[in-house]
């Protein structure tokens, strides 16, 4: 039997270690970035051309790299970072494997022309799927300058899997925000298809924060810092009254390296308890500097999990050190007793010359109320209480509420199809409904339960409906309907809402910009993430537009803008839920008629579009049972 065991080709064995490393655009804008940072660069600029798909391109003003380090560069496990195991533990960079460059060129089209300070000549070399094509000796300045193009060309499965190129675009800003801010003394520069979308300056680490993420987050952060012998932890967290259920930016860095930690997380969050509402998420950019010897960064080729040798420590200080900043900056409500610069309260003194006299007190003591002459005799009259008009109208009520003596409509026969139906009035429906739903009774009189159930008579019993879901039933496909025929109603506003949105969050906006005019925004992008909001949808008065429009893309980058139906779907829902009538809000009799009416009218009146129940009936013979002793 001959042998089956044999070595893959450096090509082959290139493309499967790119498959861990090179995940998509995002990937390469990461890894040549930090080797950018590891060459000492103080100025980066990052050029991408669709997404990241046609081009990217990376230039720095670091070291630079000699002809044989630059052809030896993107060999497997070349690097200038490590050389013994015991490296591994004293690492204070942010590559040191040597697999991010020969991931790369094999799987892209890769041009590198690097010079060293001081040569007057640098190195142009040519790379595509592991090959070297060229290397020449050419005129460029000090530094790298990487260019990236056709990515996965060679490996077409991977290039039909990568997302929409607004997606790919916001994963590659996300990675560039991640690495800007751990480096705020080096500028960074992000251009996409020739347009600017990041201008990083040389700052310090708060201002960089608010260059990133706009400057009104400068009043929301708290100064975080504490030193152990453990860990240093040093940072920003914000304020208990900033908290949202989506959008919250969440950042843990270790020694420079941005990581994902969801323990950490949770002593994060544990301090904040009873200080958020359940299920808000808070801001927070926390800086750990800790003995590399005690971490773990290997564990994972993106280096995105790092274990820690001491989480149960770390885990208690970190949450110790929330809640000290949180009481440092009266976030958390407290009483103080210290009276030290209070004003000095007078004290009381008996013998003073104007001394305050008590109230006198005047009143009849001749009146007796049961005495009809003292109505006469004294100055003091009483009115008389009209009592009988208290009573006035009751009759014509009780008349109103009386069930009514209208004959039931015959159920439906089960081979009748469906109609759409207009509901009007309460003394004017007729529905013509799926068969599988009750059918209402003509004129019946509605009643509302605690503010959020309708009980409304049926044929068969009694329903009951959440006017809530009921309502997120009948808007959303009402903005369906609008989205598909493009025909959204705006409502102008009188002074715009102007709305600022960090350029990840600002791409996805522009994204979705058509789907959310079919429901009826009206928005004009003034640059820089700022958008003017001129006009709304119709039926939404009374909510922050500006907030409207954040937790729809907040919600879109949740659920991945790629999928055309589905984010339409999303937005529908989302405009939905926020427009909807509130549980507690006191409803008439026409109101809920019309809300009954529209319901069952509709496509899917039992479950609202995220699958929850809408109504329920209870049947006329189990109320019976119920009274049957």
């Amino acid at each position: 039997m001959s042998d089956i065991i044999h070595l893959l080709p450096d090509s082959v064995a290139n493309q499967i270690a790119a498959g861990e490393v090179i995940q998509r655009p995002a990937s390469v804008v990461k890894e040549l970035v930090e080797n950018a940072i590891d060459a000492e660069a103080k100025t980066i600029h990052v050029l991408i051309t669709d997404a990241g798909k046609t081009c990217i391109q990376v230039i720095d003003d670091g070291k630079g790299m000699s002809e044989t380090d630059a052809r030896l560069s993107f060999e497997r496990h070349a690097t200038s970072k490590i050389r013994e195991a015991a490296d591994l533990f004293t690492l204070r960079t942010m590559g040191f494997r040597g697999e991010a460059l020969a991931s790369i060129a094999a799987v892209a089209e890769v041009e590198l022309r690097t010079c060293q300070a001081g040569d007057e000549l640098g190195t142009r070399l040519v790379i595509a799927g592991s090959k070297v094509e060229s290397q020449e000796t050419v005129t460029c300045s000090k530094g790298s300058n990487f260019s990236i193009k056709n990515l996965f060309f060679n490996v077409p499965a991977r290039r039909k899997f990568l997302k929409a190129n607004s997606t790919e675009l916001t994963n590659i800003i996300n990675e560039f925000e991640r690495i800007a801010l751990v480096h705020p003394d080096v500028a960074l520069y992000l251009y996409s298809n020739d347009a600017e979308l990041f201008n990083l300056p040389v700052s310090s680490l708060r201002q960089r924060i608010l260059s990133i993420f706009g400057k009104k987050l400068n009043q929301q952060l708290l100064s975080l810092e504490v030193d152990t012998t453990i860990i240093k932890v040093s940072g920003f967290v914000a304020k208990p009254e900033t908290a949202r259920k989506k959008g919250a930016h969440q950042f843990f860095f270790v020694n420079g390296r941005y990581m994902r930690h969801p323990y950490f997380h949770k002593a994060v969050m544990d301090a904040y308890e009873q200080l958020i509402p359940a299920g808000e998420q808070i801001s927070y950019f926390i800086y750990f500097e800790v003995d590399p010897a005690n971490i773990d960064v290997n564990i994972h080729p993106t280096k995105t999990e790092i274990k820690f040798e001491n989480e149960q420590a770390i885990w208690q200080i970190l949450s110790a050190a929330v809640k000290e900043t949180l009481g440092k900056f009266n976030a958390v409500p407290s009483i103080d007793f210290d009276m030290e610069g209070m004003p000095d309260i007078p004290v009381y003194e008996q013998h003073t010359p104007s001394q305050p006299q008590p109230p006198r007190l005047h009143y009849n003591t001749d009146f007796n109320p049961f005495k009809a002459s003292s109505y006469g005799e004294d100055t003091y009259t009483r009115s008389k209480v009209e009592w009988e008009g208290l009573y006035a109208g009751l009759e014509k009520s009780s008349r109103m509420n009386a069930p009514q003596s209208d004959d039931f409509p015959e159920e439906m026969p089960s081979d009748q199809p469906a109609a759409s139906v207009q509901a009007n009035s309460a003394s004017s429906q007729k529905h013509t409904l799926y068969t599988s739903l009750p059918v209402a009774e003509q004129g019946i009189q509605h009643f509302q339960f605690k503010g959020r159930f309708i009980l409304t008579s049926v044929k068969s019993g009694l329903m009951l409906i959440d006017q809530h879901r009921a309502h997120v039933r009948i808007l959303f496909d009402r903005y369906m309907e609008q989205i598909r025929r493009k025909q959204g109603v705006s409502q102008g506003i009188l002074f715009p809402e102007m709305l600022q949105l960090p350029m990840s969050e600002a791409t996805i906006l522009d994204s979705i910009m058509d789907d959310l005019s079919f429901v009826g925004f009206d928005l004009s992008p003034l640059g820089g993430g700022s958008y003017a909001i001129n006009g709304v949808p119709e039926g939404i008065e009374g909510l922050n537009p500006a907030e409207l429009v954040r937790n729809m893309v907040h919600t879109a980058m949740e659920k991945g803008s790629d999928v055309k139906e589905e984010i339409q779907s999303v937005l529908a829902l989302t405009l939905a839920r926020a427009a909807a009538i509130v549980y507690g809000q006191v409803l008439s009799n026409d109101e809920m008629a019309n809300l009954v009416g529209n319901l069952l009218a509709s496509s899917s009146p039992n479950y609202t579009p995220d699958g929850h129940i809408v109504l329920t009936t209870i049947k006329e013979e189990d109320i019976e049972k119920l009274f049957a002793k």
